[in-house]
């Protein structure tokens, strides 16, 4: 496919613009090209500013579980900015997509909205240290929870693609009270709570991995987080900002029956505009000024655009849970014919599903934590990306990242995926001769 306009965006945007881009995985550094720049969206395609159209398995990193330019969220938007775009000041819609949430989401009894899933994550964190009186978190090897301080320790996604998993500018004060555990061994878990005795103020985990690829948990893993938690006073965060409203109407804490303290959520709460969202217990939550000491503000927070097309997306969702039906039937389909086509070529690569998440690691072994993950050869990643892309296939420009199923993806555009794959890996088997 042709991407002369895109390669001279890219030029041009490299001048003003860090690495020419706005988010690192966008550079498609690790996938040895040059990024596609997007004109529009359209259900689950894209079409670049060369004119070449994509099937899109990112749906803008998870928010477009009902595809691209929504007629409905549209009309939501539209007809919202026409009254204003942001006033600094309460509106009735935050009351309402507020109250939905916390219908969706059981464990969620007040939330705040913020800005962005870094954010939420970043507010969740402080009101855990304000609540317990305690400095020091658990976080897991792979697991990203956006790019404040405290989580670029052994973070994952971009910056394992990248191989800098600990950011300078991150001070050693901050790092010495981020803790890394493994994921799915709670024996980690364990050993670091004994060493650290009455100093964790919270464990914060993805529960179904994301942003390593796509890892679920194992049968009793996320259990035993919320009873040792439970025992040691410590508050358990499930971060949300990729599972939440995606595996389920409620999460995956509905999905696996586990019920965090706090939550924090993103992506679909924005039906594709900028937000995200803390909230749990009533009684931490009370803690957030101005009812409490805990300080956290944002200019934009609940900004009207953002709420008009939130509460349309989850309107949505909690009126027509067959959406999920519909997806997860999709999703398999894909993973089975993913599968099928490595029975046929002989390859022994492995695909992680959890819903409409998933991802094709290149490695033999079973993947369930950061480093069989990164036992995936990105090598051999970097050729199939490529191969998919030129069949016209939009994925992740990452080993470590998710692919994303919409209610949009339809059977003809499931049929060329798995085509698409099957003529990619036989690119890539070539290459491994």
């Amino acid at each position: 496919m042709k991407s002369t306009k895109s390669n001279n965006l890219f030029i041009k945007a490299k001048k003003v613009i860090p690495g020419g881009v706005n988010s690192p995985v966008r550079a498609f550094k690790s996938v040895g090209t040059t990024p596609r720049f997007i004109e529009r969206a359209k259900a689950a395609y894209l079409w670049d500013v060369d004119g070449n159209k994509y099937i899109d398995y990112i749906g803008s990193w998870g928010p477009m579980i009902l595809g691209h330019s929504h007629p409905s969220i549209l009309k939501a938007i539209s007809e919202k900015a026409k009254l204003g775009t942001s006033f600094g000041a309460p509106t009735e819609l935050e009351v309402k997509i507020a109250e939905l949430i916390t219908k969706m989401v059981p464990s969620i009894e007040m939330l705040r909205m913020v800005n962005s899933g870094t954010e939420a994550t970043m507010s969740a964190i402080r009101l855990a240290r304000a609540f317990t009186g305690r400095d020091k978190i658990i976080k897991f090897d792979g697991c990203y929870h956006g790019h404040a301080d405290s989580f670029l320790i052994k973070a994952g996604s971009g910056a394992a693609t990248f191989g800098t998993p600990d950011s300078p500018g991150v001070t050693k004060s901050t790092a010495a009270d981020t803790l890394n555990a493994t994921f799915n061994n709670i024996e980690s878990v364990k050993k670091i709570i004994a060493d650290h005795k009455s100093e964790i103020a919270a464990i914060i985990v993805e529960p179904i991995v994301g942003n390593m690829g796509c890892i679920p948990p194992k049968p009793g893993f996320l259990e035993a987080l919320r009873a040792i938690c439970t025992k040691q006073k410590i508050v358990l965060i499930f971060d949300e900002v990729m599972t939440g409203f995606r595996v389920s109407a409620g999460g995956a804490q509905e999905l696996y029956g586990i019920k965090p303290d706090l939550t924090t959520l993103g992506k679909i709460i924005g039906g594709g505009l900028p937000v995200g969202a803390y909230g749990g217990k009533r009684e931490m939550m009370e803690m957030v000024a101005p009812n409490g000491p805990m300080y956290q503000a944002g200019t934009l927070s609940g900004n009207p655009l953002a709420m008009a097309a939130g509460f349309e997306m989850l309107s949505i969702l909690s009126k027509n849970k067959s959406i999920y039906k519909k997806i997860e039937r999709a999703s398999n389909q894909i993973e089975e014919g993913f599968k099928d086509n490595l029975r046929k070529l002989n390859l022994d690569f492995v695909v992680n599903r959890v819903g409409s998440m998933f991802t094709l690691f290149f490695t033999d072994k079973k993947v369930i934590d950061a480093d069989s993950a990164r036992s995936s050869d990105t090598k051999l990643f970097g050729p199939y990306f490529r191969e998919m892309l030129d069949n016209g296939i939009y994925l992740p420009p990452s080993q470590f990242e998710a692919v994303f199923v919409s209610s949009a993806h339809t059977d003809e555009m499931i049929d060329k995926t798995v085509g698409a794959n099957f003529k990619s890996l036989k690119a890539v088997l070539h290459l491994m001769k």
